[in-house]
């Protein structure tokens, strides 16, 4: 939800709220409005660590999305009271009492079935009715490069080549592909990237040094990709987000 605006850009239902759903919402909003100058959001697990229930939230020891957002230079924001979070409980009662009617009323019957006509039917009206103008014309949203958010908007962990030039992933042992670059990666630190398909990459400093299907195995596409080395910048105007996950069944 647009902080300035009030206007829905991303909402679905899934099974359970986490990582992935977050990546989603995400995905959605900036690949259709562009990067915002920062994201508001509540404290759960999936947005902060907290060392201690109560406390303030540890931004030293980042999450899967609290990393994504460095990367993309977009500010996150913790929630710490009740009043911090009335725009968006409004926005879920609102919701709460509209959106299980209009899916009856539609005859919805699916999960799959409900997010398609919630992205194409019910936001369009809904933002419609309740979202209002800005009160600074200027937008914060910078545009995109879908390329760059596919390799930001995933998980990223880093691990340490071992001495057989394979790289353990999970309960993956992902094998190294000779390299035009190096004879081998042994002790090298690299990063392990697994996209929202469950497809696999594994690269060096900024390079892609390999591909790989889910079952782990290589991919038929070892094209190399070089990721940005440096978080984009913007000015703030409207593009404040707010994005909370209602726990709430």
């Amino acid at each position: 939800m647009d902080d300035a605006t009030s206007t829905v850009y991303s909402a679905f239902l899934v099974e359970e709220e986490g990582t992935a759903s977050s990546f989603r919402g995400l995905e959605e909003t900036f690949l259709s409005k562009g990067l915002p100058s920062s994201l508001y959001t509540d404290r759960g697990s999936h947005y902060f660590v907290t060392l201690k229930a109560g406390e303030a939230v540890d931004k030293g020891r980042l999450t899967q999305v609290g990393r994504a957002l460095r990367q993309l230079g977009i500010e996150h924001i913790p929630a710490y009271s009740p009043e911090a979070r009335g725009r968006s409980e409004r926005m879920f009662s609102t919701l709460q009492g509209r959106l299980p009617k209009e899916l009856k009323l539609a005859g919805i019957a699916s999960v799959e079935a409900a997010n398609s006509f919630i992205a194409e039917t019910y936001l369009p009206g809904h933002n419609a009715r309740f979202a209002r103008p800005p009160e600074i014309e200027d937008s914060a949203f910078v545009a995109a490069d879908p390329r760059q958010l596919a390799e930001i908007l995933c998980i990223e962990e880093e691990r340490v080549v071992g001495r057989d030039n394979t790289v353990t992933f999970g309960r993956l042992r992902l094998q190294l592909p000779p390299s035009p670059h190096r004879h081998h990666f042994v002790k090298a630190t690299v990063k392990v990237r697994r996209y929202p398909d469950g497809s696999i990459a594994v690269f060096h400093e900024h390079r892609r040094i390999a591909s790989y299907n889910l079952d782990a195995t290589l991919s038929g596409n070892q094209t190399e990709v070089k990721t940005p080395r440096e978080p984009l910048r913007r000015q703030n105007r409207s593009g404040q987000m707010m994005c909370y996950q209602n726990r709430t069944s």
